[in-house]
């Protein structure tokens, strides 16, 4: 069976909160002729992207087409979560032309790919290709590159300095793997800003790639669907930091559950994420609250202190219970100050 026979599969890697799912949305609605389905590999046990995505469902995309791996990394669960997920979606009927997968914002792309390696799966699909997306702003303030300088004068003072940071491994682990670069959210880096982010990726890279702006992945399918790069054969121009080591990509970062009270004000609740953020190095949290008086549930989404929120859907029939998935670098996770800002238990009447 050539590539071309064999079912095409689109990894959508990129950092925490750089707009993966927004793309996988628009492609959804936009798809091209193609159908289309989804696999969403969530950190965290609330399903939060794959809700979203459901609620995008389309004849060319239903909900049956979008499947769920939550609460645990796709490479560790190959045989016991990945290879029946992906068996499932190729005897949909009609079958899917096209796959996306996209990753937790936390994974190293490469253990992914070698995945596609296994006997049960390897003949009938193929990785079309890897697409990376990167936020501009993020990058052009280099929040994810190392400080040359910084780091030369911390190694002066301690010897035992001699890696960089996981958040800096994850992301240049996923720009080497990739095929094709989206930058995301240029609006917010301005033109400035989205030439640094350029220049920064394109010294980080591995080979020459293509970068594309994008903002609110809007992309034409053509773009990034179709490329034929059967990845999982090319894993040698695809460098990690991790080449050689078996350590899983979660170890340094950890997620909680935070249950929300009602609300009667968002804004509370943006201004105690933005707290969180400035005071304990939080990296994500998304989620859902309700709001006192409101049908809808409030989707919430943070990197870092920038908060976004809207009503997405009815609660309907589910119970109006307010949870948020925060994740944060292993040794800035403290579950009880965490919950501590979030959902503060009230004072008792005197």
């Amino acid at each position: 069976m050539t590539n071309l026979e064999k079912l095409p599969v689109t990894v959508i890697t990129g950092f925490l909160g750089s707009g993966k799912t927004t793309l996988i949305s628009h492609l959804m609605q936009n798809p091209g002729g193609k159908r289309l389905a989804v696999v969403v590999n969530e950190f965290g046990d609330v399903g939060v992207d794959g809700e979203i995505l459901k609620g995008c469902a389309i004849p060319d995309c239903p909900a049956e087409n979008i499947m769920e791996l939550a609460n645990g990394c796709i490479c560790c669960t190959v045989a016991d979560d990945f290879i029946p997920t992906i068996e499932a979606l190729m005897a949909l009927d009609p079958r899917p032309d096209h796959i996306l997968i996209e990753t937790s914002g936390l994974a190293l792309p490469k253990p992914l790919l070698k995945a596609f390696d296994w006997p049960d799966i390897r003949s009938k699909i193929t990785v079309d290709g890897v697409i990376a997306l990167a936020d501009a702003e993020a990058v052009a303030a280099g929040r994810f590159a190392p400080d040359v300088a910084r780091v030369d004068a911390q190694r002066k003072a301690d010897e035992s300095i001699d890696h960089e940071t996981p958040l800096s491994e994850v992301f240049d682990d996923q720009i080497s793997c990739a095929d094709i670069i989206l930058l995301t959210k240029p609006d917010l880096a301005g033109a400035v800003g989205v030439a640094k982010a350029k220049e920064f990726i394109a010294a980080e890279a591995p080979r020459p790639l293509p970068v594309v702006e994008v903002t609110e992945g809007a992309v034409d399918v053509r773009v990034i669907l179709g490329l034929e790069a059967a990845a999982e054969d090319d894993m040698e121009a695809r460098p990690s930091h991790h080449d050689g080591h078996d350590d899983h990509e979660h170890d340094d970062f950890e997620s909680i559950v935070v249950n929300i009270p009602e609300l009667t004000d968002p804004t509370d609740l943006v201004a105690r994420i933005e707290r969180l953020a400035n005071e304990r190095n939080i990296l994500r949290v998304k989620g859902y609250a309700s709001v006192a008086g409101k049908p809808m549930r409030l989707l919430v989404q943070a990197v870092g202190a920038r908060v976004r929120h809207q009503y997405d859907q009815p609660w309907a029939d589910r119970p109006r219970q307010g949870r948020l998935v925060v994740i944060a670098e292993h040794d800035d996770m403290d579950a009880a100050a965490i919950r501590a800002i979030l959902a503060p238990v009230p004072a008792a009447a005197e």
